[in-house]
């Protein structure tokens, strides 16, 4: 990996952590309005960002009061998420359809943390799936002009 791709995954993944602790009540549970997850729509711009994004996902559901669960889940579902994203980048062509894809994927991929939660603290899963999947879609589809307006700023593409 080189330097420049090392460093600006340090820099996402710290960002995510800092954006994602300031609002930890929200962050966690069944009703969540993880903010950080907005940088998810990195991934329209190059496939390199899944490191720090990951990275990210990882150091903060350390801090999750689901311990071991949300490591598990939290990060297998970015993982499977943005992979699902990357591939399916190379057929949906511009960054703002592509991001329109990666808030529908996730906010339906939700279900994977809605189990965590059914799993881990008996939350009926339907209803948690629908609270999970509203508040990752209302943060993504905001993230969306959020992302647009600063990759035309810092060229996301070419930070990698």
């Amino acid at each position: 990996m080189k330097i420049k791709t090392l460093a600006t995954s340090g820099i996402i993944a710290a960002l995510y952590v800092a954006v994602s602790l300031l609002v930890a009540p929200l962050a966690f549970g069944a009703i969540q309005f993880r903010i950080a997850e907005m940088f998810n729509h990195l991934i329209v711009f190059n496939k390199k960002y899944i490191f720090g994004i990951v990275l990210g996902v990882f150091v903060t559901n350390l801090f999750s009061p689901l311990g071991l669960y949300d490591l598990t889940f939290g990060v297998a579902h970015s993982i499977i998420t943005l992979s699902i994203t990357i591939f399916a980048s190379k057929y949906i062509k511009g960054h703002i359809p592509r991001m329109i894809f990666n808030t529908l994927i996730f906010t339906v991929t939700m279900f994977i943390i809605a189990v965590e939660l059914n799993l881990a603290l008996e939350l009926p899963f339907l209803y948690t799936w629908l609270t999970v999947a509203v508040g990752e879609f209302v943060v993504l589809a905001i993230g969306i002009p959020i992302i647009a307006a600063l990759n035309k700023r810092l060229n996301f593409k070419s930070l990698m």
